[in-house]
């Protein structure tokens, strides 16, 4: 098959310094090729040059060939009549990509007559129709909305379908999954799926997420320090990833499916645009570095693999290195594909070469080597495993409503938000509690209720076995250095005017220890959580995000507190940092006996990290227990659904359907009416298939928990029990 997208040597410098350095790729029609690596890799510089969006400071080299017209040096004027019709995009942001004051429907309409000779009647017609095709209920009216009257899962859904709109041959998708629920993730991947297919288009897929390249690309190039380090189909790069860089980024990622004790982080941080030196730019991350690394860059080559006896499938083909010569090893299993003859196939069907930037790939290879091989594992201390210690929280139908008021000069009440409506929460020292949901769900208003220390508006709050609605001023200030936060953006929570010194010793000083005490607490402080003692002189935008975030919790730490509430505390992380920040967390709480209430919306590292979870919808409680327990057999069907959701890192699990995939209807229902019965029931699967007199019950009767086991309780009258992560297995 011919190419519809060829890029060849392509080079991006901003302001002279190199982001992109030599990237290659084709794409035939209706493939998608994934992109991933750290944060700075290039990945979204790559996919904006193609379309040649880069900001004026940039400089493009090398060749990007649409259907044979090349598009680097095009005028704008051409550029112009390509972007939208040929090529299309989804931007990370729907919000910024649409104009605020135009409607949605207006916007999608003003794409199909730029490019088509068309009425506005019918522009406008194929809008609605669009916006139909893409899940957007009601489109006809929805079309007259304005895009911030849609949620982030609906503007992104009109963001693809905008991209559909001329029916383009490549579609690049820009991080498009990027802060939405799991469940909102879920429809728009398979929105974006229904865009390919109805398009045919070709898919450059960019995200950090390796769950979702897995389960969507059909082969994948993993980026560093701006070019491509290793490159195959992508059942073959994540069953034998060989360049050490993706090692360890499968190797840092946690898994729903599975219980996890210890991530395998990579250490240091990636290089800057323009830091690169001679020799391999992941040298000084490698554990397998040798001299030679340090010499000339290595070049992409053709990853050789050992024959087996006996042929899984097809006949034997040779696999083809980067040059064009014949590998001197067997692709393992390959066959020709005789839809399109001289391209090899991997044994699963999987098209495309095996390549890697690598010295020591041979070796790799002979060798057998994974990343258990290639990395070192941390030792975490496990948690002593003498039963559950002594209640450090209990929360009992916590409410909390905030005022909708409307007016200038005299403000009046004429609504209210109920953020939190019933949320019931256990901790006991040395235990981790998890508490996920969606957005909106009140998570981080339950947060911030408890933190308050104050009484509550509805039900009963009690830390270390006091009531906060008996306990005085003096009695707060007591349990104030008890529990303590560390916040999900670690460069907005540390004050840019103060060292790192001055950060971490600010609570000591709150409590009334002199600055002198404060500062010799510093240096061990630091320590603990993996930092130099000797950077205490410097200013937080010095470090990276991940050393960021270990200011953070030593900041938290340096009252020595029993509770510690983190609030999405690895959401901005690149997963290479994440996995480090992870095991220093399992570490703390092993050592000072720390409990955790945890909040996060990625549910994998929720099974990795606690012990116990609650499940949270529209600011209720729907079900709670072990973790295990919940993950394994999950109850309530929000809970079932949030699971199905999850992508995995097998491409095999997720694209033959061996797992049960649940898609929720819609976006969560506004917190501002007040709902009787279950609230969950106008996106519940299983109300669906009810008949009327269960239905009725549903709609008038409000679900109470209900014992599911041991350890384990879910608010639902009518309970199904499917495992989306044991079907996964």
């Amino acid at each position: 098959m011919t190419a519809v997208l060829e890029v060849s040597g392509l080079e991006v410098d901003f302001d002279g310094r190199p982001a992109v350095r030599g990237v290659s790729f084709s794409l035939e029609r209706g493939e998608v090729l994934g992109l991933v690596g750290e944060s700075g890799s290039g990945k979204s510089a790559t996919a904006l040059a193609v379309l040649g969006l880069l900001p004026g400071n940039a400089a493009v080299r090398g060749s990007v060939r649409l259907g044979g017209e090349e598009l680097v040096g095009a005028s704008d004027a051409a550029l112009s009549k390509v972007r939208g019709s040929r090529i299309a995009m989804v931007f990370q942001d729907p919000l910024s990509a649409f104009t605020p004051v135009y409607r949605i429907g207006d916007q999608i309409a003003e794409a199909v007559r730029a490019h088509q000779d068309v009425s506005r009647e019918k522009a406008r017609a194929r809008a609605v129709e669009l916006l139909d095709l893409v899940g957007i209920p009601e489109p006809g009216v929805r079309a007259q909305s304005f895009p911030h009257e849609f949620s982030g899962g609906m503007r992104q859904r009109a963001m693809i379908a905008m991209a559909m709109a001329n029916d383009p041959d490549v579609i690049l998708a820009d991080e498009p999954t990027t802060a939405l629920d799991v469940t909102i993730q879920a429809q728009v991947l398979d929105v974006l799926r229904t865009a390919q297919r109805e398009t045919g288009a070709a898919l450059v897929l960019v995200s950090h997420d390796l769950g979702v390249i897995a389960g969507t690309a059909d082969r994948v190039a993993v980026m560093y320090a701006g070019r491509v380090v290793e490159t195959a189909g992508v059942r073959e790069l994540f069953a034998r990833p060989v360049m050490p860089y993706t090692m360890g980024l499968v190797g840092a990622v946690p898994r729903v499916d599975s219980a996890s004790s210890v991530l395998v982080p990579i250490p240091g941080s990636p290089p800057g645009a323009g830091e690169v030196g001679g020799g391999c730019p992941f040298a000084d991350r490698c554990p397998l570095v040798e001299e030679r690394c340090r010499g000339a860059e290595p070049e992409l080559r053709a990853v050789p693999t050992l024959c087996p006896p006996v042929p899984p499938c097809g006949t034997i083909a040779h696999n083809v290195g980067a040059g064009g010569d014949e590998a001197t090893a067997h692709n393992v299993g390959a066959r020709v594909d005789e839809e399109a003859p001289g391209r090899s196939v991997g044994e699963c069907g999987t098209a495309g070469q095996h390549l890697a930037a690598c010295l020591r790939v041979g070796e790799v290879v002979e060798r057998g080597m994974g990343v258990l091989d290639v990395f070192p594992v941390p030792v975490v201390p496990e948690v002593s495993q003498q039963g559950p210690g002594d209640a450090v929280l209990t929360v009992r139908g916590l409410v909390k409503t905030f005022p909708v008021l409307k007016g200038a000069a005299f403000k009046r009440r004429v609504g209210t938000v109920h953020a939190v409506d019933g949320v019931d929460l256990d901790i006991r020292r040395g235990e981790t509690l998890a508490l996920v949901g969606e957005s909106g769900s009140g998570k981080s208003t339950t947060l911030f209720e408890l933190l308050n220390l104050a009484r509550p508006e509805g039900g009963t709050v009690e830390l270390f076995g006091q009531s906060l609605d008996s306990l005085g001023k003096a009695g707060r200030k007591a349990l104030r250095g008890q529990v303590q936060i560390v916040f999900q953006d670690p460069m907005a929570s540390l004050d840019p005017r103060m060292t790192v010194g001055d950060i971490v010793a600010e609570p000591l000083r709150a409590q009334g220890v002199d600055r002198t005490a404060a500062a010799r607490r510093v240096p061990g402080l630091l320590e603990q959580v993996g930092l130099d003692a000797a950077h205490a002189d410097r200013f937080p935008h010095e470090f990276s995000g991940g050393q960021r975030q270990r200011i953070g919790i030593a900041r938290a730490l340096s009252v020595e507190p029993q509770l510690l509430v983190l609030d999405e505390p690895v959401s901005a992380l690149d997963v290479s940092v994440q996995a480090g920040v992870l095991n220093l967390l399992q570490r703390l709480k092993a050592e000072l006996g720390l409990a955790y209430l945890f909040v996060s919306h990625d549910l994998s590292v929720v099974r990795h990290i606690a012990d116990r979870v609650s499940v949270v919808y529209l600011g209720r409680t729907v079900e709670a227990g072990a973790v295990d327990a919940v993950f394994e057999r999950p109850q309530h069907p929000y809970t079932q659904a949030l699971l199905s959701a999850v992508p995995l890192l097998d491409p095999d699990l997720e694209r033959e359907r061996q797992r049960t995939r649940i898609l929720l209807a819609g976006d969560p229902p506004s917190p501002t009416r007040r709902y009787e019965g279950c609230r969950f029931r106008g996106r519940c699967p299983v109300f669906a298939e009810l008949g009327e007199e269960e239905r009725e019950r549903c709609a008038s009767e409000v679900p109470l928990p209900v014992e599911r086991g041991a350890d384990h309780v879910a608010a639902c009258h009518f309970v199904s029990v499917p495992s989306p992560t044991a079907a996964a297995r």
